[in-house]
């Protein structure tokens, strides 16, 4: 979840809105890599999520990262809620998830070193108060009444609205943990082609990163229950977004999207007012009931962007949101994926023409067989393997064109980060897959030893 947006005027005419996307843009050579990643924190002595505050809590989490590596506190009324350094930021989810958003980086060998430095830190704190930390796409064991909820005025609003709109939108909130990456685009055409092939591609991220076959203690007849949250959430903000492949789109066509979305809230003066189901059009012509008189900023249209949740999201750069976490050789191969498909333009062609006569109907196929079945998944015909092995040989052909060198130059590009992938595919099993035959193997029905096997 996002920290509140900051800077920006009072928007004067609506043409701002999509300005505020065109921003974005940026020649090929500024193009970066944001990856971001939650993890599940829990006590050691019990196995219990981590609260807020005490000994072993997010509270110490933070205040030992803050003291210990040099972050800088981030503050919601007199609650730590976050950290900053160096273009990153630690952020909590609603049900406790410690979230790294990463700095802006040219490649993925300088993303790897950030996670591997991230989770460094966290496990020598964690260590010093008793806690650990998972990687997994769900939590496995804990039930819904026993996740923490962190203080936050956005979480408080969020939990209130989801049981009007879907299902499943608390256990989004608290009980489930993604890796995403961040890129930029040229040009409205290049997102326009980023857009649609990211959207298409997001069920074989899935398929590939599916980490969450657990709930309540036992399977759940999924592979990626977190897809199947995704599914079952606010259909007014969530979905493969069919109108992202009809002719025309573009950043007008986004906005139209976003404006019609409801809104969550509006943050002013450290606080969250509650704007539940209100709309931001009438906030664009100073009618909005929760603030009324009032004309919107460019960071209030920045926060209302942030509670849209499609598969793929525009900001100012493109999010990848189809992967459940992992592991982290997992963290490292989510944006070598993608960085291969998109970063490289003759990829970027073929990735489109992979996906590019898929009609609505099969898109949203792929979409909920991923998380059912995972590379075992199967629309009119095809296989997810082969098309996974299909997405994972342009992606490597495009990190191979980018050759960006790691480790002083010994390592000629990035390819290395997709073997996990790889073996997946070459197997035909998933993490799903693994924790399955482990569950029902070796630990016997027990899911406890998930904790010791599986933490960083």
């Amino acid at each position: 979840m996002s920290i509140p947006q900051q800077g920006g005027g009072p928007i004067e005419n609506r043409d701002q809105l999509a300005a505020y996307i065109a921003s974005g843009e940026k020649p090929r050579e500024a193009w970066r890599i944001g990856t971001e990643h939650e993890k599940f924190g829990y006590d050691k002595a019990n196995l219990l999520p981590l609260p807020y505050d005490g000994a072993c809590s997010i509270h110490a989490m933070l205040t030992g990262l803050q003291e210990r590596f040099g972050w800088t506190p981030i503050m919601e009324q007199d609650k730590l809620i976050g950290l900053e350094r160096n273009g990153a930021n630690i952020s909590l989810e609603p049900g406790g998830q410690l979230e790294l958003s990463g700095a802006p980086l040219e490649t993925i060998h300088q993303t790897c070193d950030e996670v591997n430095q991230h989770l460094a830190e966290v496990k020598e704190i964690a260590d010093r108060i008793g806690a650990g930390f998972i990687g997994l796409g769900a939590a496995p064991i804990w039930g819904q009444d026993q996740m923490p909820m962190m203080p936050k005025g956005r979480y408080r609003l969020m939990t209130d609205y989801m049981d009007r709109v879907g299902t499943l939108g608390k256990q989004m909130m608290y009980r489930t943990c993604t890796v995403q990456v961040n890129l930029d685009f040229g040009s409205e055409a290049d997102m326009v082609r980023k857009m649609r092939v990211a959207l298409s591609l997001q069920p074989v991220a899935n398929a590939l990163f599916a980490n969450s076959p657990f709930l309540d203690g036992k399977p759940n007849g999924w592979k990626s229950w977190r897809a199947h949250i995704w599914q079952n959430l606010d259909a007014a903000r969530t979905g493969m977004l069919p109108f992202v492949f009809k002719d025309g789109f573009g950043y007008e066509a986004w906005v139209d999207y976003v404006l019609n979305v409801p809104m969550y809230f509006v943050y002013r003066d450290g606080k969250y007012i509650d704007a539940l189901g209100q709309s931001f059009r009438d906030f664009l012509d100073g009618r909005l009931p929760a603030l009324p008189g009032e004309v919107p900023t460019l960071s209030d249209w920045a926060d209302h962007m942030t509670t849209v949740f499609p598969e793929a999201r525009v900001k100012k750069y493109i999010e990848m949101r189809g992967a459940d976490g992992g592991p982290w050789r997992r963290l490292c191969a989510l944006p070598a994926l993608w960085v291969g498909l998109i970063y490289d333009q003759t990829a970027l062609d073929a990735a489109w023409d992979l996906v590019k006569d898929w009609d609505d109907e099969t898109r949203e196929g792929w979409r909920r067989e991923a998380g059912i079945h995972a590379l075992q998944a199967e629309v009119n015909g095809t296989r997810m393997r082969d098309l996974a092995r299909q997405v994972l040989e342009i992606a490597e052909a495009g990190l191979k064109n980018r050759a960006r060198t790691g480790a002083g130059g010994l390592v000629p590009d990035e390819t290395h980060f997709l073997n996990a992938l790889k073996e997946s595919v070459d197997s035909g099993k998933v993490l799903a897959d693994e924790l399955l035959e482990k569950y029902q193997g070796e630990w016997g029905g027990d899911l406890t030893p998930i904790y010791k096997e599986y933490s960083y």
